[in-house]
């Protein structure tokens, strides 16, 4: 097998979008537009007529090109609609045209030595409703049931500054970049009828809890999601997620909640009926100068 190395000007977006849309793990993640938002001028190891593609989030740090996964990017890797054997996992990966990286594929690229697997919980939601919420524990239906009596009601779409603002009035850790980097993406997801903001709202109107979804394909991003101290005592997203559940239960989506390796954060995914879909890490020649923030 053939793998060329492009650089970004010479990617074909057409012909890398239409191979992404008919592969068999497709995500989000990997479409041009949103590669374009979250790392600018990014590469590609291609076979000659795409049936095979691999993304490369190329930085550069004093000269010195490596890859590093990007924000609000769990997985990327080998996408394909045909089978991706271990092989011809090993075969990209010994490609790759740099000394240094450290990038998570997907969950459908397992096959290298040494690999690092990272949690990821999933849901199915090829069951009716009823199916499905009879496997919730028992934790989660007590939570909806508390969401409920609080006289909470679901707003379907929550304007894109207002999850904004109310995300960064709760995580003040976000950088200036970051934020920037997440207005971009909210808009041209919108725009391309991808990202879908819902939220939870009290009886005065106020946001308690949003989340910001990815949906291509069959796969349903839980992308970023937030609450505040009254969405927490409430049990707000508990609410919020059985109403995504519900709306999409009998399709042949999967609800994909993006970890996680934290047992409460875990619990809750569980709660819902979550499996874990483990997806793989490599790395090479991580150096202290490039692990740093950019």
């Amino acid at each position: 097998m053939k793998i060329l190395h492009l650089r970004h000007n010479e990617i074909d977006f057409r012909l890398w979008d239409d191979t992404l849309s008919r592969s068999v793990n497709q995500f989000g993640y990997a479409y041009s537009w949103y590669l374009n938002i979250v790392s600018p001028g990014w590469e590609a190891l291609i076979t000659q007529n795409y049936e095979y593609i691999m993304p490369l989030p190329v930085k550069r740090k004093y000269g010195i090109p490596y890859l590093v996964q990007p924000v609000l990017t769990q997985q990327l890797g080998i996408f394909s609609e045909f089978e991706i054997t271990k092989d011809i996992v090993q075969q990209f990966v010994s490609t790759i045209p740099y000394y240094s990286y450290e990038i998570n594929l997907n969950d459908c690229n397992s096959g290298q030595n040494e690999i690092i697997k990272r949690t990821n919980y999933v849901l199915w939601l090829e069951m009716s409703y009823e199916n499905i919420s009879n496997g919730y524990s028992k934790n989660t239906i007590r939570n909806i049931q508390r969401a409920l009596k609080s006289g909470l009601y679901i707003d379907k779409s929550v304007d894109k500054d207002e999850f904004i603002d109310f995300y960064l009035s709760i995580d003040k850790n976000y950088t200036n970049t970051q934020e920037d980097l997440l207005r971009k993406l909210l808009k041209e997801g919108i725009k391309q009828t991808l990202i879908e903001i819902p939220g939870i709202r009290n009886e005065d109107k106020k946001l308690l809890a949003s989340l910001c979804i990815l949906k291509t394909g069959r796969r349903i991003i839980y992308l970023v999601p937030v609450s505040n101290d009254e969405g927490k005592k409430t049990s707000a997203m508990f609410l919020l997620l059985d109403t995504i559940i519900k709306a999409n239960a009998s399709s042949d989506c999967l609800l994909d909640f993006e970890g996680s390796e934290i047992e409460g954060v875990a619990r809750f995914y569980k709660g819902f009926g979550a499996v874990n879909r483990p997806y793989y890490v490599i790395k090479k020649f991580r150096p202290a100068f490039l692990v740093g923030k950019i």
